[in-house]
């Protein structure tokens, strides 16, 4: 029996929900694969689903679920309705307002929280939060209201917002331009060598696991990267350090501390929730177990951020709290580190 891939949809009007362009280094995958690697959140079966009911296209035309994606390859997803973040609605979220006036507010957001909606996300983000506080959110070209950077889900932290049109494209700028001011915190595996150093590498979607970030040599692939650190405090076996952002890459911190052999203390998706430095005794894994039960997100916090003002012009600085899983997890590690030197 044949696949039958002419969904009766193709009569209705069809919406982009997704589109990934295949680069010329891959493989032939078949296209469910290939999905996967690229959507969050996705199950096979409801990729195989929507192949079979014709909505996954590529170079335009409707293909069946044997399909192997091939080097440039056009891969979409269309559905008959709009993407859930272009059906947006304000929810009574209780959000952490540092800062706010006509032009602008600066939230510390919560771990856990998601910055935007997209696939497995249609509510309870930041962004629904922001719209039922904040009428009439200007909107970028990724219909993202508001927003001119973002953090990860797990990740902690100030982000500032726009509240106008001119203030979207003035902090826009500056966050190009990288003469704002970001700070973080994070808590890596490993004694670091050096108190402080570079770290520099491009920064691009990783060939294996599309949903991971990997470092490049310059030139090569990805776009330019550059994070400064300092150590804070060392743990033997982890080391608290403060990252100043040159750039602003997805998941830079990430990637560039993986990329050096550091990997983000519980940081599951690069590989930190696994016991990477130490001993072998099962009282240590025991004790790694419960530093993972007080910290069960990768310990990363975005502690300072400093722009100019769009109006006025002043330059405006803002620091944040240390969150209390984080501090939590560094007071179970400094009671570990002083009874080891006992």
């Amino acid at each position: 029996m044949t696949e039958d891939i002419s969904p009766s949809i193709h009569n209705e009007e069809l919406f982009e929900h997704h589109r990934v362009i295949a680069t010329d280094g891959q493989v032939p995958l078949r296209v469910d694969k290939f999905l996967m690697n690229f959507i969050e959140n996705a199950t096979r079966n409801k990729l195989q689903q929507a192949v079979k009911a014709g909505n996954v296209l590529v170079n335009d035309l409707p293909v069946k679920s044997n399909y192997k994606v091939k080097p440039k390859d056009v891969v979409r997803i269309v559905l008959s309705h709009p993407p859930h973040e272009n059906l947006l609605v304000g929810e009574n979220i209780p959000l952490d307002i540092v800062y706010e006036d006509d032009t602008l507010v600066v939230v510390n957001k919560p771990a856990g929280m998601v910055v935007h909606p997209g696939h497995g996300n249609h509510s309870g983000t930041l962004v629904n939060g922001l719209m039922y506080h904040i009428e009439n959110l200007p909107t970028n070209r990724n219909e993202r209201p508001g927003l001119v950077h973002r953090i990860d889900k797990d990740t902690s932290g100030l982000l500032v917002v726009a509240k106008t049109e001119f203030a979207m494209a003035h902090l826009s700028k500056q966050f190009f331009d990288r003469t704002t001011h970001r700070n973080y915190q994070a808590l890596v595996w490993g004694n670091i060598k050096d108190d402080e150093g570079t770290i520099e590498g491009n920064i691009g979607r990783s060939f294996k696991n599309r949903l991971r970030m990997d470092v490049f040599p310059e030139g090569d692939y990805g776009k330019q990267a550059v994070t400064h650190f300092k150590v804070i405090e060392r743990f033997t076996y982890v080391t608290m350090v403060e990252c100043r952002l040159e750039t602003g890459r997805t998941h830079q911190i990430r990637a560039h501390f993986k990329h050096i052999g550091h990997p983000l203390f519980n940081d599951e998706r690069y590989g930190g929730n696994l016991i990477l430095k130490g001993t072998t005794f099962t009282k240590y894994k025991q004790f790694i177990e419960n530093c993972f039960k007080v910290l069960p997100r990768q310990a990363l916090h975005a502690k300072t951020l400093g722009f100019k003002h769009p109006i006025t012009k002043e330059m405006m600085e803002f620091d944040s709290q240390i969150p209390q899983d984080i501090t939590d997890c560094l007071k179970k590690w400094r009671t570990y580190t002083l009874n080891s030197k006992e």
